[in-house]
């Protein structure tokens, strides 16, 4: 099943349960996929399932922003919130990859690039980030390109 399929059947599950914070969570997410399914290329087009679990993390990542800000401004009940919808978000996404998994893709991209320096980061990024299929965050497997690069 299709995650946008899997997400329409869990917001109905979340109505029938009157669950809330499921329901405005999937609701909000669904939303950021049609927009950006829109912007792609008008209104008939479907994201696949790696663009839709990029949306997710990007959900996730607004989310923890908002945590920060709301626990500087001393509003914890916002930012409880917050954690919860991620919680909701998380069920989603692929199980992420250990740092060990990480650093073997990282080496195994390098060598197969033939990658020496940091001026071939792009390269090795851009076929990283394929084969570790949004198992891992963009801002990790960057770090340790950079470490395996230096």
């Amino acid at each position: 099943m299709s995650m946008n399929n899997t997400l329409t059947v869990d917001m109905k599950t979340a109505m029938k349960a009157k669950d809330k914070l499921a329901l405005t969570t999937i609701r909000a997410l669904k939303s950021a996929i049609k927009n950006a399914a829109i912007e792609l290329g008008g209104a008939d087009t479907i994201l696949d399932d790696t663009a839709i679990i990029g949306i997710i993390r990007k959900q996730v990542k607004q989310r923890l922003d908002s945590i920060e800000q709301f626990t500087a401004a001393g509003r914890t009940e916002l930012a409880e919130n917050e954690q919860a919808e991620i919680l909701v978000l998380e069920k989603y996404l692929p199980t992420a990859m250990t740092e060990d998994e990480i650093n073997a893709a990282v080496a195994a991209v390098v060598s197969e690039t033939g990658a020496a320096s940091r001026a071939d980061m792009g390269k090795v990024m851009g076929l990283l980030q394929k084969k570790t299929e949004g198992r891992a965050d963009g801002k990790i497997l960057s770090q340790a390109v950079m470490k395996a690069l230096s």
